[in-house]
């Protein structure tokens, strides 16, 4: 369910009062719908005015419009039992892997991302829920991790579930362990585990062996799910739609595996793709071949120009990633290649969002941060809506 706002939040300069994550700080009780004007969590930036829709079934929601806005379910979601019943009846993750964004439909992200809006609210409201409370996640990274590990465990945690963290370095992975007795060891303790692995067919053999439910964190180069997923739910947020928007890529697209998760979900979408890196960096051909065959690419280029800007509605930025190269002096020669900055920026459109899956280095400068349209530190907050989403669809709400 989306925020309704039933009076003016604003001061008298116009702005709006947020908390420290960027949320307005009066957060009404997830009212029902009715016939208000409804907007996007993001209303205090850039007001997005939708007209109610009638309920559609599930099968139906393939052949939704232009827009992609969320519909509530029945009822007020601001009773628990009521979002639990929401989720019983509207859940196809229930019990079930999520190892790859080409197993969603656009249903599927809608059930999701309702849900993640109804956890936002109910953060704001009071915190922890419970959820998931008597249920454990386990999380194994092989590779470093801040936002997905840290996030994951936020989440479980305010579902009022625990974690089991498991570092590959201070594990039996160390001793010579197999990735298939690593699962099937956690998963004696856990109801799901978070798996990032720097092996591709990673998530596929834990998904195998694994009589729990496998959350894929990130496998080698190819997939990140639930990054992708927060990144469109954060799209949708941003700028009220996802169909009609013009995407910039830039950076690393090569070995980006946000990247090519992202481009997955929006081919379910009217979206228009422009590819901007170095040759050396360019977006796997396979990648490109599905740009083409569902008329997405709009244009592939090496240089970040004015009117590449201009034209896009988000830019997401990536940073050229060290661990990835053999050859450090390749690296070094291509890691600075594009900087945005307030100069490039000047060339964009207002309602324009920047984003990046992070951690980042020179790629978007600190002086960034400070304008509106830097949308990547609400990205994150958006993530943990997403995931705590997804935990509870993917574990289930009842015992």
């Amino acid at each position: 369910m989306v925020l309704v706002l039933t009076t003016d939040t604003r001061g008298e300069n116009g702005a709006i009062a947020r908390d420290r994550f960027g949320s307005i700080t009066s957060i009404p009780q997830s009212p029902a719908l009715g016939k208000k004007t409804r907007m996007s969590f993001s209303e205090g930036r850039r007001p997005s005015f939708l007209k109610e829709r009638e309920q559609h079934p599930a099968a139906e929601l393939e052949k939704l419009g232009s827009k992609l806005v969320s519909q509530p379910p029945a009822g007020n979601l601001s009773d628990s039992n009521a979002l639990i019943n929401y989720i019983r009846h509207h859940n196809v993750f229930l019990r079930n892997s999520v190892l790859s964004v080409k197993d969603f439909t656009r249903a599927d992200m809608h059930s999701l991302f309702t849900v993640a809006q109804e956890m936002r609210l109910a953060v704001e409201r009071q915190g922890v829920l419970d959820l998931l409370r008597g249920r454990l996640l386990a999380t194994m990274f092989y590779e470093p991790s801040t936002r997905t590990s840290s996030s994951f465990d936020a989440a479980m945690q305010r579902l009022g579930g625990r974690v089991v963290a498991v570092a590959a370095g201070s594990s039996s992975v160390k001793k010579g362990e197999t990735l298939q007795d690593t699962i099937r060891t956690l998963a004696c303790y856990s109801d799901a585990i978070v798996l990032r692995h720097p092996e591709e067919e990673s998530a596929e053999i834990a998904a195998k062996y694994s009589p729990v439910p496998i959350i894929n964190g990130g496998n080698g180069t190819k997939e990140h799910p639930t990054q992708a997923l927060l990144d469109l739910f954060t799209i949708r947020e941003e700028l009220g739609t996802v169909n009609g928007i013009t995407v910039t890529f830039m950076g690393d697209l090569k070995y980006g595996r946000p990247v090519h998760s992202l481009l997955y979900l929006l081919r379910q979408y009217h979206v228009r793709v422009q590819l901007v890196a170095p040759k050396e960096l360019a977006l796997p051909s396979s990648l490109r071949d599905m740009l083409v065959e569902n008329n997405m690419l709009a244009s592939e280029t090496q240089e970040l120009t004015p009117e590449i800007i201009a034209k896009s509605d988000v830019l997401y930025c990536t940073r050229v990633q060290e661990e990835r190269f053999q050859d450090r002096e390749q690296y070094l020669r291509l890691k600075d290649t594009y900087v945005v900055d307030n100069k490039i920026l000047s060339h964009a459109k207002q309602h324009m969002c920047v984003m990046h899956p992070l951690p980042r280095t020179s790629e978007i400068k600190e002086e960034v941060d400070f304008d509106q349209r830097a949308a990547y530190f609400r990205q994150m907050r958006y993530g943990l809506y997403v995931r705590m989403a997804l935990l509870a669809m993917v574990i289930g709400v009842d015992f």
